[in-house]
């Protein structure tokens, strides 16, 4: 099934419930719409935290990928540098022999 369906289905019964919910509320219209409104409160400040700390987690995965290529990067000019110093010492020694 996919992933477009499945959030239709989840949004389908996620409405149906909360219809029937509010039908067979035991509290009056004004408390059931306050109790609504404070968790759908909630929900807003808990999917905030957690974008939030997603986008901590994505900085970091970054900060740490530009770490790695950077030590990659002097890693391989290092190894560039040695390879053209062994090249020169290659050549100055046919020179002198």
């Amino acid at each position: 099934m996919d992933d477009d369906k499945k959030l239709s289905y989840f949004c389908l019964g996620l409405g149906i419930g909360v219809a029937v919910g509010v039908l067979f509320a035991p509290k009056s219209g004004e408390e059931t719409r306050l109790l609504l409104c404070s968790k759908a409160d909630e929900s807003r400040d808990l999917l905030k935290r957690r974008a939030d700390e997603f986008k901590d987690q994505a900085g970091d995965l970054v900060d740490r990928g530009k770490d790695v290529i950077s030590q990659k990067k002097e890693h391989l000019s290092a190894a560039v540098e040695a390879g053209k110093q062994a090249y020169r010492e290659a050549v100055a020694g046919e020179n002198l022999g």
